[in-house]
């Protein structure tokens, strides 16, 4: 059974930083793509920013490219979110979540392409 568990979050100042980790165990998620998102209160769940693990696709959000950075270990166990530059409006619920999607296809950006959800983990930027 896959499981995927976040961790990172926090409570933050505007402008300051935090490093999500989403660690993957269960099976080998190779060929899976692999995304961010977040989901703020009374608003629907967000792609923020994705990669495959073989490194050739990453993509982001528009508000957030040049502020938020996701990566992977080498041994394809965890994805990391680098958050930079943080706002108000970033406060919300991030999950990580795994897709079986065909790799030509890229990085999924809808959350009903993805197959595998971790249980979030919370992030709050205060003004």
């Amino acid at each position: 059974q896959v499981q995927l568990v976040e961790s990172g979050g926090g409570l933050v100042q505007v402008g300051g930083s935090l490093r999500l980790s989403c660690e993957v165990s269960g099976r080998t998620l190779s060929s899976y793509a692999m995304g961010w998102f977040r989901q703020a209160p009374g608003k629907e769940r967000e792609f923020i920013a994705g990669l495959r693990w073989s490194g050739d696709w990453t993509y982001y959000a528009d508000f957030v490219k040049g502020r938020f950075t996701i990566s992977r270990d080498k041994a394809e166990t965890t994805v990391y979110l680098q958050m930079n530059s943080l706002k108000p409006e970033d406060t919300a619920v991030y999950f990580c979540a795994a897709g079986n999607v065909p790799r030509g296809y890229g990085v999924p950006r809808s959350d009903s392409d993805y197959d595998y959800w971790g249980q979030g983990t919370q992030v709050t930027v205060s003004s």
